[in-house]
């Protein structure tokens, strides 16, 4: 009896574990760069967390990313000066879209 109530516990505890990582919450940013050639990269910044991509076509997507609120830069190519929008709200299962941006020369 006493070997059923510990792994009974066990079996308890893993599934618990289990549920706590599908429970991680994220959503997306999206936007576009125009012009779409002076972009160099896209960043999402969050904290500590900074996540990179290129835009392709002047479009950029980041995906599956932790809930919270980011800060965008995106580097641009000379002549054009970076942008940076800050405040950015990622909630769960949603796609925060930030529009077109454009880079000032």
């Amino acid at each position: 009896m006493k070997k059923i109530s510990v792994r009974l516990f066990f079996i308890t505890g893993l599934l618990f574990s289990l549920s706590a990582f599908t429970m991680i919450k994220t959503g997306s940013i999206q936007g576009k760069l125009m012009p779409a050639d002076g972009a160099i990269e896209v960043m999402a910044i969050n904290g500590a967390d900074t996540l990179r991509l290129n835009a392709v076509n002047g479009s950029f997507i980041f995906k599956n990313i932790k809930t919270g609120t980011y800060t965008l830069l995106a580097k641009a190519k000379p002549p054009y000066q970076d942008i940076v929008v800050k405040d950015v709200a990622v909630i769960d299962s949603t796609t925060t879209d930030v529009g077109t941006l454009k880079f000032q020369q």
